[in-house]
């Protein structure tokens, strides 16, 4: 009977919050970006040598890699981003040999991540950088399903405050006036970084000048929306493991309907958890009111099997006793007769 209250509760607070709440989702645009800035990575001009990798690894003080930034080798296996490395360098075999590409967080304009969270704990600085605010993530993890790109990562060996760990684009560099760690490092100038309109212009003057080294697209000019960190390549970007599917609808656009339902479940949240924590609770109390009666009912059981036991025992040393009286008695009896007999002999033998 209770269960059936709680749901037929739950389902009545459901309709009367469905009901009151407009379809509304919460972070549905972060525009305009008028003077955001970005990061132009340009692959022809990317050896792998990895050094972006060490500088994104001091500046964000993380921990140290299991093989050292200088074993190339690692190039030979393709990796991913994860909670304690924000940037990796992998190679490629293509259409025109080995190519190198540089991945990390691409800061889109309209991020996924900040879309696709109802606590806002991602946000779109106007410096272009996407950042993150372990305060107030509630550790839904919905911004990784969100992310066409499979950057944030979340930290599962931390057990008691996890966050999602993603690259910042060097934010606190940023506003000290810095370069991206990253961007300062690289020894062939394969990153640049500026006003993303800017950057959009170098790409395409270096398109146009060396038509036959580059392909004809700036990927991340309208990708998902467009991105503040852009690409170049003398290849299809599908031979460099980058999707190409993605069209250039934001993230807001595509997530607007499913987030509608955001207040609503966050609204519900409170009673569903209360819910389950009353129904748990009964059934610990039962279980424990189970476990007790199960405990006396073990030792009332003990008790009569320990009380049958002596009774047995104790009738088995009795008889035994009962026995050695007896073979006693008739000893005794048997020995007092004795001499009687021999008495009477020498009598006879007398007369």
């Amino acid at each position: 009977m209770l269960r059936r209250t709680f749901l037929g509760l739950l389902g009545a607070a459901g309709a009367s919050a469905a009901l009151a709440t407009p379809a509304k989702a919460a972070n549905k645009h972060f525009g305009p970006h008028p003077d955001t800035h970005g990061v132009l990575f340009d692959a022809t001009r990317c050896i792998g040598c990895r050094q972006c990798e060490q500088a994104c690894n001091e500046v964000n003080e993380l921990p140290a890699p299991a093989r050292p930034f200088d074993d190339l080798t690692v190039l030979d296996t393709e990796r991913r981003t994860d909670d304690k490395t924000f940037t990796v360098v992998n190679k490629y075999q293509t259409s025109k040999g080995p190519v190198f590409r540089k991945t990390q967080c691409n800061h889109c304009l309209e991020p996924a991540c900040a879309s696709a969270c109802f606590v806002k704990a991602f946000k779109k600085q106007p410096n272009g950088a996407v950042t993150y605010d372990a305060s107030v993530c509630v550790g839904c993890r919905y911004c990784m399903v969100a992310c066409p790109f499979s950057i944030p990562a979340y930290e599962y060996d931390e057990p008691l405050t996890p966050r999602v760990r993603k690259c910042t684009m060097c934010y606190p560099r940023l506003q000290e006036g810095k370069l991206p760690g990253c961007v300062e490092k690289c020894p062939k100038e394969a990153l640049t970084f500026g006003l993303r309109a800017d950057l959009i212009q170098i790409a395409r003057k270096r398109i146009e000048t060396y038509p036959e080294r580059y392909v004809d697209h700036i990927y991340g000019e309208h990708e998902m929306g467009g991105t503040s960190w852009m690409y170049l390549s003398s290849v299809p970007f599908s031979e460099i493991g980058m999707r190409e599917d993605l069209g250039t609808a934001s993230a807001p656009e595509l997530t607007a309907g499913p987030l509608a339902t955001v207040p609503m479940v966050v609204g519900l949240w409170p009673v569903l958890l209360g819910g389950i924590y009353a129904v748990s609770q009964r059934n610990a109390k039962v279980a424990n009111a189970e476990r007790v009666k199960a405990v006396k009912d073990a030792l009332t059981k003990a008790g009569e099997e320990a009380e049958k036991k002596l009774h047995e025992e104790l009738g088995k040393a009795e008889q035994a006793s009962q026995r050695r009286i007896e073979v006693e008695v008739k000893k005794a009896v048997e020995e007092a007769l004795a001499p009687k007999e021999e008495d009477a002999g020498t009598n006879e033998e007398e007369s």
